[in-house]
Order: C-alpha cells, then structure tokens, then sequence
C-alpha cells in the first residue's frame, strides 16, 4: 500500500517510493524557485529492501508516493546458518528470512523480534 504526499510534506528519515522501491530519505534540500519556474527538491535516499542509493529531483508542488511499510513481531523458530524461521504473531503464518551479518549473534530461536513487511517483501530490523 502506499499513499500520494506532496515532495514539501518529506523529511529526512521517513520513506518514499524512488524508482519503484521503497527508500529511507536521507537528505532532502530545496532550492529557490526561478524567474520562470518552480522551486525544486532534491532527495537523496537508500533502498529499504536492497541498500541502493536513489536519487529523485522534483518540483516542491509534485506528489510522490509515501510506502505504508508496516513494522511486525515475529517468534524466531529456528536458525539454520544465514536464514531464520520465523512465525508472524498476528497471523501466525511462517516465513524465513535471510540474516544479516551484524545480527547474526543476536538472532536465537524462541527469541521475539521485529520484521518490515511491505508488498510480499520481508526484512529483519531490530534497533
């Protein structure tokens, strides 16, 4: 799911959809508006799901799309190496999730944590 903002809405920190993928802003800066023309953002973002930088440069006045990623808890139920089971508990179904290297210690089964979820993609995101 996602929703139409207007580009001034946007700050740092919060998600948009650049090039089809959901991004985490991580500058945004606007310019004057011209003599004949409109004041122009410039955000600069990475990707949620796959790390990319994404830039997008669009007048102040445009919409872009605002992802709704929803931030779920889960039960670990079982670690093999790089991947982890684990059952959502709110529908109870199961999936399994590629570890990231800086997790792998902190990520045991029985355990609860916290996962994204948006458009049928999945990411393990403990603070």
């Amino acid at each position: 799911m996602k929703e139409l903002t207007e580009v001034r809405m946007l700050k740092a920190g919060k998600y948009v959809v650049m090039d089809d993928a959901p991004c985490t802003i991580m500058s945004i800066t606007t310019s004057k508006p011209g003599k004949h023309g409109a004041a122009k953002a410039r955000m600069e973002g990475i990707g949620v799901f796959d790390s990319q930088k994404r830039t997008a440069v669009q007048p102040v006045t445009a919409k872009m799309y605002v992802p709704i990623i929803e931030r779920r808890s889960g039960q670990v139920l079982s670690v093999l190496e790089d991947t982890a089971q684990i059952m959502d508990l709110e529908d109870y179904s199961t999936i399994e999730l590629k570890i990231p290297e800086e997790l792998k210690a902190r990520i045991v089964p029985a355990k609860e944590i916290s996962f994204l979820h948006y458009e049928g993609k999945y990411k393990i995101d403990i603070k």
